[in-house]
C-alpha cells in the first residue's frame, strides 16, 4: 500500500502515523514544503513555496489569504500529477486541509481516496476570536474569516472524509460535513512520557532541577504569547514568587508569535510584559525552545504545570504533561475541559483570573503529597484516551474503510 501524506510543515501531526505505516512494509510519501524531520524509509517530495498573501488593487477585499491557498493547492496538485506521470500514484492520500494543500487533490487523482485533516475551522464567536474582552470581531473580521475557511470547505466536499484530534475541534465545522470526519488524536507515547521519580535536569548555568527543591512550575508553549495565557501565566508568577520565595517557574517557548498579534511597538510578549511586572528575574527561567527530551524531564520533575489557552488547538503538551504524571492547572477552557475534569485528574482555572490562577499554584505548593491521586488519573486519562498505540489503531481504521479494506492494515509487533 502506498499512503500519501500532505503538509506543508513537514510530517507535523502525521510523524507517529507514517513511521508507522513505514516499518509495516507500506509506500509512504510526504508532500511538503518544508521538513520537519527524517522518517527512514519515508520519501519526501518538496514543492515549491509559495509567496504569502499578498494585496493587489485588482483582488477584493480578504482574498488574499484565499489566493495564497489557491496557490499552494495548485503545488500539491502539480506535484502528485508529476508523480502519477512516474507511475507513483498513491493507494490514498491524507493530508492538512488548513492551507489549501488538498483543494485540488480530487480533481488529478479523482478515483483515489483521500482524508482530510481538520484541524480548526474559524469562527468569528464560539472559538478564538472575541474570546478576549478587549477582542470585539467587527464584520470586516466577519468576512475575513469566513473567506478564510474557504479552502477547508471546498477540500471537504471533494474529500472522502476527515479525521480531526479532538471532538471540539470536529465540533467547530459546519454540521453538513461533520458527520464525514472521525475524531481521531494523532497518539501519545506513554512508554517515553511516563512518570520518573529519578528524573533530573542540568541548567546550562549549572544548576541541576529536581522534583520538590525547590518546587519547580512548568508552563510549555509553541511561543510566549497571549493565545497560550502567557500574559496570565507570568503575572500568576509574580504572584506566587512574593509568598513562596523558594518557587521557581520555567517557561519553555520561543519568543515569536505563532498566533494573534505581536504586543504593542513590536518585539517579544516576555520583554513586555516583564517590563511592568516586579518578580525576581532569578525565579524565573526563559530556556526557549527545548528538544522533545527536555521537556519530558520537566514534566516528570514539575510540581504544578500550567496549561492555559484561548479556545483553540489542543497541545500535544498538555497531554504529555499528564503522561508524565505532571499536574496540571489549566485554563476552564472548551479544549481543556475535553480532557481534563477539575477535580478528577487536573485542576481547572477561569483563563483571565491571575488570583485564583496564583491561588491555586500555592495550595498545591503548599501541599506536595495532597495531589497523587489527580496526577495518577491523570495518566490513566492519557492512557486511556491518547495511548500511542490506540490512537494508531483507530486512524488506521479510518484509512482502511476509505480504501475499502477491512482490518487489514496490520500493527507493528511492537504494539502487540
Amino acid at each position: 500500500m502506498h499512503v500519501a501524506f500532505v503538509h506543508r510543515r513537514g510530517f507535523g501531526q502525521f510523524a507517529a502515523l507514517a513511521s508507522h505505516l513505514a516499518e509495516a512494509g507500506s509506500e509512504v510519501t510526504l508532500v511538503t514544503e518544508t521538513v520537519d524531520q527524517k522518517i527512514p524509509s519515508v520519501r519526501v517530495v518538496r514543492h515549491r513555496a509559495e509567496p504569502g498573501p499578498r494585496a493587489h488593487p485588482q483582488i477584493a477585499r480578504h482574498l488574499g489569504v484565499p489566493d495564497h491557498h489557491v496557490r499552494i493547492g495548485h503545488r500539491v496538485a502539480e506535484t502528485f500529477e508529476a508523480m502519477a506521470r512516474l507511475g507513483q500514484v498513491p493507494d490514498i492520500v491524507l493530508g492538512h486541509i488548513g492551507w489549501g494543500s488538498m483543494m485540488f487533490v480530487k480533481d488529478v487523482l479523482p478515483r483515489i481516496p483521500a482524508l482530510g485533516y481538520c484541524e480548526f475551522f474559524y469562527r468569528a464567536e464560539g472559538a478564538d476570536v472575541g474570546f478576549a474582552p478587549h477582542d470585539q470581531p467587527d464584520s470586516e473580521t466577519r468576512k475575513r474569516l469566513r473567506l478564510r475557511n474557504a479552502a477547508q470547505l471546498l477540500s471537504l466536499e471533494a474529500m472522502d472524509g476527515g479525521i480531526s484530534p479532538t471532538n471540539w475541534q470536529r465540533s467547530l465545522y459546519p454540521s453538513d460535513v461533520r458527520h464525514r470526519i472521525a475524531v481521531c488524536h494523532e497518539g501519545i507515547d506513554t512508554r517515553r512520557f511516563r512518570p520518573d521519580p529519578t528524573a533530573s535536569l542540568k541548567l546550562p548555568d549549572g544548576r541541576v532541577l529536581k522534583a520538590g527543591a525547590p518546587p519547580i512550575v512548568t508552563f510549555v508553549a509553541r511561543d510566549l504569547e497571549p493565545y497560550r495565557g502567557f500574559p496570565q501565566a507570568l503575572e500568576a508568577a509574580a504572584k506566587v514568587v512574593r509568598r513562596h520565595p523558594d518557587a521557581l517557574f520555567v517557561f519553555v517557548g520561543g519568543d515569536s508569535v505563532s498566533y494573534g498579534a505581536p504586543p504593542p511597538g513590536g518585539g517579544s510578549w516576555k520583554e513586555h510584559l516583564l517590563q511592568s511586572l516586579d518578580v525576581p528575574r532569578d525565579r524565573l527561567i526563559f530556556p526557549g525552545v527545548v528538544p522533545h527530551s527536555v521537556l519530558r524531564q520537566l514534566f516528570q520533575i514539575s510540581a504544578a504545570h500550567l496549561y492555559l489557552t484561548y479556545p483553540f488547538v489542543l497541545s500535544w503538551s498538555v497531554v504529555e504533561a499528564m503522561a508524565c504524571g505532571a499536574l496540571v492547572i489549566g485554563s476552564d477552557t472548551a479544549p481543556v475541559q475535553e480532557v481534563i475534569r477539575s477535580g478528577r485528574n487536573g485542576l481547572l482555572v477561569p483563563f483571565f483570573d491571575t488570583d485564583a490562577l496564583a491561588e491555586t499554584i500555592l495550595d498545591v505548593l503548599a501541599r506536595p503529597d495532597g495531589f497523587h491521586e489527580l496526577r495518577a488519573a491523570g495518566r490513566r486519562t492519557v492512557e486511556q484516551r491518547f495511548r500511542l498505540e490506540d490512537c494508531l489503531a483507530r486512524q488506521l481504521a479510518v484509512i482502511g474503510k476509505a480504501i475499502g479494506e477491512s482490518a487489514t492494515l496490520s500493527m507493528q509487533s511492537q504494539f502487540a
